[in-house]
């Protein structure tokens, strides 16, 4: 994490990374809530859906933006990496979607007395927005130093 505040390299590709990540979270956000609200889709399903997605998104933005000076791998063995680590984050995010959705439903609920729709509607999207957090940092770390581990550290 220091590294990210000291290297001015690293920082450029961190922020690099957050913006490219925040497209994939745009693509996330909102396949997921055309899958689950309009075809009434689980949100563990309309979010596995809308993070494949994501993923793809990212892996292009990333080699091609991101880290455009790491292209020593092949293209698809560079791919297959990106995948096994959004593998893990998938695995790290949806007993997130699992278990946070219903306690945050009880809670918007009960605090701001909404409807049903509307109560659903925030405690998807902040489950949501709490996987895509966490995930994030452990996507840039993983990538960062195995994904995208051929290029300069300085």
């Amino acid at each position: 994490m220091s590294m990210i505040l000291t290297d001015t390299k690293e920082r450029t590709r961190f922020l690099k990374f957050a913006l490219v990540g925040t497209i994939g979270a745009a693509i996330d956000f909102g396949v997921m809530n055309l899958l689950s609200h309009f075809m009434n889709m689980r949100l563990v399903f309309a979010g596995t859906i809308s993070f494949t997605c994501a993923v793809i998104s990212n892996f292009i933005w990333n080699r091609f933006w991101t880290y455009p000076e790491s292209r020593s791998r092949p293209l698809f063995n560079q791919l297959g990496m990106f995948f096994l680590v959004n593998l893990a984050g998938i695995a790290i995010r949806i007993p997130i979607l699992q278990y946070l959705e219903p306690p945050l439903l009880s809670f918007f609920k009960g605090i701001f007395h909404t409807s049903y729709d509307t109560a659903e509607f925030y405690a998807k999207n902040l489950t949501l927005a709490i996987a895509v957090g966490i995930v994030m940092l452990w996507n840039f770390f993983v990538n960062r130093y195995w994904t995208y581990n051929d290029i300069d550290q300085s």
